[in-house]
């Protein structure tokens, strides 16, 4: 079931025969990009109105800005690889590809090869005339010859990208953990904020995680030289949407007998849906037939938040004579969702311009009462709805 679906569901992995499109008309590629650049941009004041109201800490907004501030370059980036898309000589480089059932935005394969475009861009633009020489080119041939420079046109492109990989702070696939120190607890234990995103290849959605451990190793854990490396190996591993926040922090609570996790919580970044690029179905589809916005404003993208608390410290033994705190996570009480789940809270929440949620007001569909809404009003501004 999908938050399409039911208007609180969970995501699902896509169908990697039929879910995915090729955007190889120029134009549509970039009026999907625009959508994003406004959608990117709306989402950094979801994380402000949500610091503003005590959901987030300023902590936790500043970490989530950041990875929106990097998805928003890694779009940027995409859409100059992508700018002549349809255009270019012999079609050699292809289109975008996007997930348009379950996600909205790109397969997980474009992050990849943004990757290794990364380690290769300064070959590249070795091998490429600087932007200047270009341009010269380009108005040589349209003022000399009367013709368009399509090629080279693809050249600047393609120098622009690779100079954007060099420069911009680029989301991908797989972004390693950090650990902000948040101080001493009880006993001297020391705390952190352990934070790390990947582009779930399950979903093609950017995920978001949030960690907080108490430490009682020897030694401080970003210094230590053994567990640091093999416990950011460990959560990267295991941060897969398949599986539950539970099973996740579970494996790690019993894999470091000296690290213990506290919460955690897991954002996932959309699915994004739009009815000139998605394949929405369920009341969303309703919504945005109803709302039938113009270009750029028909659109809601969904943002789900999961959170995982300990709720209290047991200790087996370990070994002959030592023993390992372990500990024990709360599960959602309510109607024994807690189990299917594998969280103690889920909150949903969607994004969308004002024509869409008055749409999604009139209609009222089932599931919804409970979704957080984030309206997005004249020049950005964006406001809460419960």
């Amino acid at each position: 079931m999908t938050f399409a679906d039911s208007g609180g569901g969970g995501v699902t992995a896509p169908n990697l025969t039929q879910d995915h499109i090729a955007l190889d008309d120029t134009f549509a590629a970039r009026r999907y990009f625009r959508k994003f650049e406004g959608i990117t941009q709306h989402l950094a004041r979801v994380a402000a109105e949500m610091e503003r109201d005590g959901s987030l800490s300023r902590e936790d907004a500043g970490i989530l800005a950041a990875y929106v501030t990097r998805i928003a370059a890694t779009f940027r980036v995409l859409s100059m690889k992508y700018l002549m898309a349809g255009r270019e000589a012999g079609g050699v480089l292809g289109a975008l590809t996007i997930d348009k059932v379950e996600s909205g935005f790109p397969v997980h394969r474009e992050l990849l090869t943004l990757a290794t475009d990364t380690l290769q861009a300064a070959r590249h633009l070795s091998g490429l005339p600087e932007r200047g020489e270009l341009i010269d080119r380009m108005i040589r041939q349209i003022v000399g010859d009367l013709e368009i420079p399509t090629r080279l046109q693809f050249a600047l492109s393609q120098r622009l990208y690779y100079e954007a990989l060099l420069s911009e702070p680029l989301f991908y696939a797989q972004n390693d953990p950090q650990a902000i120190w948040q101080g001493e607890g009880k006993g001297g234990r020391r705390r952190y904020l352990v934070h790390w995103a990947v582009y779930d290849s399950q979903v093609n959605l950017p995920t978001l995680y949030l960690m907080e451990v108490e430490d009682t190793g020897r030694r401080a854990l970003p210094t230590d030289a053994g567990r640091w490396p093999e416990a950011q190996a460990h959560l990267i591993a295991q941060s897969l949407a398949g599986l539950k926040l539970v099973t996740i922090a579970g494996g790690f609570d019993r894999d470091f007998d000296d690290l213990h996790p506290k919460r955690l919580r897991r954002f996932h970044v959309g699915p994004m849906y739009s009815s000139a690029f998605t394949l929405q179905s369920g009341p969303i589809r309703e919504v945005l037939e109803t709302a039938n916005a113009p270009a750029g404003e028909d659109w809601t993208l969904a943002w789900t938040l999961e959170v995982l608390q300990s709720e209290r410290v047991e200790t087996e033994k370990s070994g002959w004579f030592g023993t390992v705190e372990r500990e024990i996570f709360a599960l959602d009480p309510f109607s024994g969702r807690g189990v299917d789940t594998g969280a103690t809270r889920t909150e949903r929440a969607i994004i969308l311009p004002e024509r869409a949620y008055q749409a999604l007001a009139e209609k009222q569909p089932p599931g919804f009462a409970s979704v957080r809404k984030f309206v997005v009003g004249k020049g950005g501004r964006v406001l809460s709805h419960v």
